[in-house]
């Protein structure tokens, strides 16, 4: 079950991943991923994988050290739920970057690699995103 969580997890993500790297200007791309709700299935397959944890989970981020979050992921159902928790985060991390750059007009060819690379290894993904953002025009609302 936990493997299958696992799965799940990127399973729950990757067609929003698609639809901003792949059909960026397609009008119903920008009206699902403006959605907060898209984070929404990976954060269901987290509650799955950690509920058999939660207590535990819990009372070590009350408190944490290296050594219980270290027997913490020793465990594959909190691999599974920190899986999904990663990539909900990244999602959310790659919507604000597709949004703000469609709101700036950023060409869609330039977001594309800074979008993969985003999924990736968001702590590349963000900086480099926001280097480029020195360079792009404001936008009337960007954050």
């Amino acid at each position: 079950m936990t493997a299958t969580l696992f799965q799940l997890a990127f399973l729950a993500a990757v067609p929003f991943w698609a639809l901003m790297i792949l059909l960026p200007t397609w009008r119903w791309t920008r009206a699902i991923v403006s959605s907060p709700l898209i984070l929404l299935p990976a954060l269901v397959v987290w509650a799955f994988a950690i509920a058999p944890a939660f207590g535990d989970f819990a009372r070590e981020m009350l408190s944490p050290d290296l050594e219980g979050v270290k027997a913490l992921l020793a465990r594959d159902e909190v691999v599974a739920a920190v899986w999904a928790q990663v990539l909900a985060w990244d999602l959310f991390v790659g919507r604000w970057i597709y949004l703000d750059s469609r709101a700036r007009g950023m060409h869609p060819l330039l977001m594309a690699p800074v979008l993969v690379l985003t999924i990736l290894l968001s702590p590349i993904g963000l900086p480099l995103y926001l280097a480029l953002r020195l360079f792009g025009k404001r936008a009337p609302d960007a954050v």
